[in-house]
């Protein structure tokens, strides 16, 4: 497996991970902005993900602007809030995948 596969899974496994903390939100606090928010961002790592078999250059760089606008969400929370579940896990995992997209460019 080369690293260009290795973002490409790592963007499907956010994906789920993004989707999930916005319905959590939305069952635990009763958040519209972060179901909109978690779900459609967990559907644009999707989709690139599934273009990314013919188009990996174009999926990587899509889910470079994505985890470089979650990172920043999450920043903004995690200062806001100063709560580590779940901004800072969150901010962690985005930033993670902003790394691994970033490598897999240059290959």
């Amino acid at each position: 497996m080369n690293f260009v596969d290795v973002a490409r899974y790592y963007t499907l496994f956010m994906s789920v991970m993004v989707a999930a903390g916005g319905i959590m939100g939305f069952v635990k606090a009763g958040s519209k902005p972060s179901l909109i928010a978690g779900v459609s961002s967990g559907i644009v790592l999707a989709i690139l993900f599934a273009v990314s078999g013919n188009h990996p250059k174009e999926c990587i760089i899509g889910s470079l602007i994505t985890f470089f606008v979650l990172d920043t969400t999450f920043t903004m929370r995690l200062v806001k809030t100063k709560k580590v579940m779940p901004a800072g896990l969150m901010l962690v995992l985005c930033l993670i995948g902003f790394i691994v997209n970033g490598v897999a460019f240059t290959k």
